[in-house]
């Protein structure tokens, strides 16, 4: 009897065990890099499979998460000076260091050769991409990184196409091709996942009241009717 109890009591602990280990497809502060790439001006003008608004709230969102848990963050343009133009202010903002920004001539990040390299240096079997369009810009570098054996999730609501059409057929594109759709809002709670982690609680909830919509009019409405 001792022994059955015992048995019962160990397998018990053994599943608490268990169910205390995140799952190694969990994105978290170290184990990734961030590529934000294209989000400009000339690109942003013929966007149209959502909300502008709603896109500039998600790339905050996206941006300010890496900035607070401290992501391996690359920026990358195309032809910035020459067609393109600057980046998204929620970009400028949250790194405004224009001289760290990688710009390119080609289309496909992965194949220039500056940008390579700045996002295979941060040394992250991860890696995490969103930028314009979906289907070009996107597209070619998720499927070459794929390629390359990198485990790519691509943030398809900071990301965006000439419709929606064209934005949706990229995503199922790139997830046949086994890349992994996560959406800004995933992307900062599953780096943070723990409320009780207070060094980033206040931040990512400030972040969220400035450009999280209506789920940042609910943290906005708690913190001064429920005193949280």
């Amino acid at each position: 009897m001792k022994k059955t109890v015992l048995c019962i009591a160990l397998g018990f602990l053994s599943l608490l065990g268990f169910a205390q280990k995140p799952s190694p497809e969990l994105l978290s502060p170290t184990n990734h890099a961030l590529v934000m790439i294209d989000h400009e001006g000339q690109m942003a003008f013929a966007t149209n499979n959502g909300s502008m608004e709603v896109l500039r709230n998600n790339v905050g969102i996206v941006v300010g998460a890496s900035k607070i848990f401290n992501v391996a963050t690359v920026v990358t343009t195309v032809a910035e000076k020459s067609f393109s133009g600057p980046v998204f202010p929620e970009i400028l903002e949250v790194y405004p260091d224009q001289s760290k920004y990688i710009d390119r001539t080609t289309m496909n990040t992965w194949e220039d050769i500056n940008a390579h390299k700045a996002i295979t240096g941060k040394n992250k079997k991860k890696i995490v991409m969103s930028g314009l369009w979906t289907s070009v810009c996107i597209v070619f570098p998720v499927l070459s990184a794929l390629e390359e054996g990198y485990d790519v999730y691509v943030i398809t609501d900071a990301s965006g196409d000439i419709s929606k059409e064209v934005h949706d057929q990229a995503i199922t594109r790139m997830v046949q091709a086994g890349a992994k759709p996560i959406t800004s809002l995933q992307y900062i709670l599953e780096l943070q996942r723990d409320w009780a982690r207070q060094e980033t609680y206040k931040p990512v909830n400030d972040l969220l009241v400035k450009y999280g919509g209506a789920y940042g009019i609910g943290v906005q409405y708690a913190r001064e009717m429920l005193k949280h």
